[in-house]
């Protein structure tokens, strides 16, 4: 009687802890570097397609297919829109235009964007908001890492926490 009753907590404890393992964990990963030799910043996003796609069917009410075979150029206008309206980066106070250069699609599940922006000079300060997927999901993280003048710095965004400022 005792070994069925351990067994069974055992078993519970087991379900318990099992459940833990199938949440999905949502995450984008930015890299933003200064290339003084260039005077640019070169921006790389990286960020998972289904939660890509369902953040953009949430904000535009219209279901899209980017990174997939189904994508069309309406997708890519929006993902576009999108982006430019939830990453954007101030240089020494100043909002810089960032240019959407290209995308392709990493490891099968990964959509990886590249963006630029030129004629930037020494700076001293540089402000990055980073909104990307949180209002789609609260549990959203965006790590950022600056590479700029020689020093390598990581920023988390989250629903809490959307813009940082880092002086140079």
């Amino acid at each position: 009687m005792k070994n069925k009753l351990i067994y069974g907590l055992i078993g519970i404890l087991f379900i318990s802890l099992s459940a833990f393992t199938f949440h999905k964990f949502y995450m984008g990963i930015f890299q933003v570097n200064y290339a003084a030799e260039k005077k640019m910043v070169q921006i790389t996003s990286r960020i998972f397609i289904d939660d890509l796609n369902n953040g953009l069917e949430k904000k535009y009410h219209k279901k899209t297919f980017v990174g997939t075979e189904k994508e069309t150029q309406a997708d890519v206008d929006l993902l576009k829109k999108y982006l430019a309206d939830n990453f954007s980066i101030k240089i020494n106070g100043q909002l810089k235009p960032i240019t959407f250069l290209s995308k392709e699609v990493e490891a099968g599940d990964v959509l990886v964007c590249y963006s630029r922006i030129k004629d930037i000079d020494k700076f001293k300060t540089i402000e990055i908001s980073n909104s990307v997927l949180v209002d789609w999901n609260a549990e959203q993280q965006n790590i950022t890492h600056i590479s700029a003048f020689g020093t390598k710095k990581s920023v988390l965004f989250t629903e809490s926490s959307r813009k940082e400022v880092l002086k140079y």
